[in-house]
């Protein structure tokens, strides 16, 4: 996948208000990386409303073509904020010594198991091959568990590490001995209505969970606090106008455009995100709970005993980010 970047580099009118150009603040510049997803859509939409430029904010989005990379990029400086499933925020943490932390909650993952459709059951995947973004992190492991609890052990498959959801839709569907893969939206529709049938979702058949979310360096957070705050309430001032009834319309025009969908297919994106999002991007402790407690049985990790979710935690953004937003900032 050809990765793409969107600059959001207009100064802020309100800030300038009367004076000339020249007397205006410097725009701060912030370097994010995210994945091309329904939780990430909010930084479409505070692009297209200039919610980061009213506050002063220059955001660069570079979109990521797997989680290896956006890891990578965030623990070299070369990000300052990442979007993506939580659980690589735990890795970078865990396993390659990385204080990060998590700031910002997104969904419940909205990933469904997609297969190929001679395939009627998890157990029908023993001795298949089974494609993932990066084996030892996020959606891998809701997958590995789902193998796990229908009798399909690690060594009854392959799995295949190909990078992010779209690469993984358009495998499965250009060569059938790519068996099943955990998709989301709009590529889980897609997937469905070129062939493909899904076995459920993984909320059905796993529980609650903390998917996607947004992560930075600890040290870099609290230097740039700030920054991060007025980030952040942009973001939810976005993902609060995306969900609001009334702009259903608009919302649906502008990820038709923005993801470049058939209509219909992100009126149908848009439906099942808007039910799945949290309520002001919120983190869910109980569902981050259960991202540590899947990472204890699958890999292993502390000894099989997951720790306290409020260790890779910091809610002190986001609350005040939402305080900003009720003050009229």
């Amino acid at each position: 996948m050809r990765r793409r970047a969107w600059c959001l580099l207009v100064a802020c009118a309100a800030l300038a208000g009367a004076r000339p150009a020249a007397q205006a603040p410097a725009a701060r510049r912030l370097n994010v990386v995210a994945f091309s997803s329904v939780p990430t859509f909010p930084l479409r939409v505070a692009e297209a409303r200039g919610l980061f430029a009213a506050r002063g904010l220059a955001v660069h989005v570079e979109i990521t073509p797997n989680s290896p990379a956006l890891r990578d990029g965030l623990a070299a400086g070369r990000y300052d904020i990442a979007h993506a499933a939580v659980d690589n925020a735990i890795a970078m943490v865990e396993t390659a010594g990385t204080d990060v932390v998590i700031v910002l909650g997104g969904d419940d993952s909205m990933n469904e198991v997609i297969v190929q459709p001679g395939i009627r059951s998890i157990a029908d995947l023993k001795g298949r091959s089974v494609l993932v973004d990066a084996p030892n992190t996020a959606y891998a492991l809701q997958l590995r568990k789902i193998l796990r609890a229908a009798g399909v052990r690690e060594g009854d498959y392959e799995l295949k590490a190909i990078g992010g959801t779209p690469q993984r839709m358009k495998a499965m569907l250009a060569e059938s001995t790519n068996a099943a893969s955990m998709l989301n939206p709009p590529f889980s529709i897609q997937a469905v209505r070129g062939g493909l049938r899904s076995l459920g979702t993984a909320a059905s058949l796993l529980g609650a969970y903390q998917g996607m979310g947004a992560f930075v360096r600890r040290d870099w957070g609290r230097a740039n606090r700030q920054t991060l705050v007025d980030y952040l309430s942009a973001f939810v001032e976005a993902q609060r106008w995306l969900v609001a009834p009334e702009h259903k319309t608009e919302a649906v025009d502008l990820m038709a455009r923005a993801l470049q969908l058939d209509r219909d297919v992100a009126a149908e994106t848009y439906a099942r995100g808007v039910a799945a999002l949290a309520p002001d991007a919120r983190i869910d402790l109980a569902g981050l709970r259960s991202v540590l407690e899947l990472r204890a049985e699958i890999e292993g990790q502390w000894g099989g005993r997951a720790p306290a979710p409020e260790r890779y935690v910091d809610s002190t953004y986001h609350d005040a980010a939402l305080a900003a937003l009720k003050a009229g900032r």
